[in-house]
């Protein structure tokens, strides 16, 4: 009998050992939470891999025949790059290991890895676009790392979410890593954060109130606001899941999405982003309105500026001057403000995502960035269009060219010059070969003015690579709108069907 207990004891004993031991294990190693198994690594650029350890421990990481050390800083931090490599889609380890333990992350990819961030029409479902769910069968080495969707207030070392084998939940995030993939026959990995309702200012990291000057006055402001900031932690810390009230209220703030979101994943590798936002932005044009609270942010006209520091903010943040940034330009969509003229949806004066889509693309300032067009795409009166497939195709066609340098046209017509012969203009374009109409018709939403800045539409007609201009009321038009509109009708394209993109060549006030 007390051989028996005896044996019980030892075998209880040996059971708490194992049950406890991966704690033990851990407790002076950790790697990075983007880390997993199943883990997508960046091809062609070097890889760091990070994490903690006791100080001064020395932190060995074996991946693809490489094996590289570092010694755990006085803060108990350590960071080890691995060299470049080439795309594999052979499943490998990597092996993490401390003086005492060691960490491995079976089923590790090596391709090309992109973010997909932004609001609602990225965190849009491929379930609710049924010529992009159809694409999954042919879906091959895809693979998605959803950031799960919450707050902090202050930058977080660590998030919530695991890679998988499987396509994102996101229309455009998944129908550009099908195409991507498809083009370069190389594992695609996502990393996928988004949530909607959100502004550009909900995902920039505190600093960035020295560079931005509206920020640092929502800043300053949420500071201030004792019950707003006691009301984020009381949901926090709360029962889950959210209301849907409570839900709303987290993702309109500003900074704390990027605290959570976003800092746990820097620096891990990536080819770049993939920019989805913009419409929370959308409901003013100078920004900074009292009412209603959610609408206090850079408006239309202080977006492009905004953007481009963000970008660099990022870049810096990632130590990637190179970081590639894909702007997804707002689609065709109409509901005015009530501070300018109510000329409808193709007008050009009236003011509406016209004045976003200039601002966005701003972000072409700064070299390898890319803007999406969509002006032929969107819905008149839903601001979550169903036409997704032509936004991710157009997506990997400038990932392709960007960042797998094949030479192939990827984007619409570009307004290069407009020449002044008499009483016409003409606008010459630049990614113009093959320039046409997709209806066989006249190019349409182009609209003159003199320095009256009185618009109206111009007579057009097509010669070679360039669109002739003119109109009976004006006599001497010296300006050019076209597709400078919430929901204009357009039909110019290239021979690759690559929609022109909208542009103007005044400078009135809005």
């Amino acid at each position: 009998m007390k051989n028996n207990r005896f044996r019980m004891a030892m075998f209880r004993g040996w059971l708490l050992a194992v049950v406890l031991w991966p704690a033990l294990a851990l407790a002076d190693l950790t790697v990075a939470s983007p880390f997993t198994d199943n883990a997508v690594l960046q091809r062609d650029m070097r890889v760091p891999v990070w994490g903690t350890a006791n100080a001064g421990t020395t932190v060995t990481v074996e991946f693809a025949g490489q094996k590289k050390s570092s010694v755990a800083n006085t803060s108990g931090q350590w960071k080890v790059q691995l060299d470049s490599m080439v795309a594999n889609a052979e499943p490998q380890v990597l092996r993490v290991s401390g003086s005492k333990s060691q960490v491995s992350f079976q089923n590790v990819l090596i391709g090309e890895v992109w973010i997909c961030s932004g609001q609602s029409n990225m965190q849009f479902s491929v379930d609710a676009v049924p010529n992009i769910k159809a694409l999954i069968p042919g879906a091959k080495n895809i693979r998605c790392f959803e950031v799960n969707r919450t707050v902090a207030m202050t930058a977080q070392d660590s998030l919530e979410g695991q890679w998988v084998e499987k396509h994102p939940n996101s229309a455009v995030a998944f129908s550009f890593a099908y195409f991507l993939e498809q083009a370069g026959d190389v594992p695609v990995g996502i990393i996928l954060a988004c949530w909607g309702s959100s502004s550009i200012e909900a995902w920039m990291p505190r600093d960035m109130t020295q560079t931005v000057p509206h920020f640092k006055t929502m800043m300053d402001e949420f500071d201030a606001d004792t019950a707003t900031r006691d009301r984020i932690v009381s949901i926090v810390e709360g029962p889950k899941p959210w209301s849907r009230t409570d839900d709303i209220f987290l993702r309109r703030q500003s900074n704390i999405l990027y605290n959570a979101m976003i800092h746990p994943l820097v620096p891990y590798a990536c080819r770049g982003l993939v920019w989805y936002q913009g419409e929370r932005n959308t409901q003013s044009m100078f920004g900074m309105l009292k009412e209603p609270w959610f609408s206090r942010n850079s408006g239309m006209l202080k977006y492009g500026d905004t953007l481009k520091a963000w970008i660099a903010r990022y870049r810096k943040g990632w130590g990637n001057e190179e970081m590639h940034f894909l702007v997804v330009m707002l689609p065709g969509y109409f509901k005015p403000l009530s501070t300018g003229p109510q000329m409808g949806a193709e007008h050009p004066t009236t003011h509406s995502w016209a004045w976003m889509r200039e601002s966005q693309l701003k972000a072409l300032e700064l070299q390898h960035t890319s803007v999406v067009n969509t002006i032929d795409l969107g819905d008149v009166k839903n601001i979550h269009p169903k036409d997704k497939l032509p936004v991710g195709q157009r997506l990997a066609l400038l990932a392709v060219r960007e960042a797998m340098g094949q030479k192939i046209e990827a984007q619409g017509p570009m307004m290069e010059r407009v020449k002044v012969q008499d009483a016409q203009l003409v606008v010459h374009f630049a990614h113009a070969e093959g320039l046409k109409t997709l209806d066989g018709n006249a190019p349409k939403a182009f609209w003159l003015a003199d320095d009256s800045a009185q618009w109206t539409k111009a007579e057009t007609e097509l010669k070679g690579e360039t669109v002739v201009l003119s109109s009976p009321k004006l006599k001497k038009p010296l300006y050019v709108r076209y597709g400078f509109a919430g929901k204009p009708n357009v039909n110019l394209v290239n021979a690759a069907e690559l929609p022109a993109y909208p542009f103007r060549t005044d400078t009135f006030n809005p």
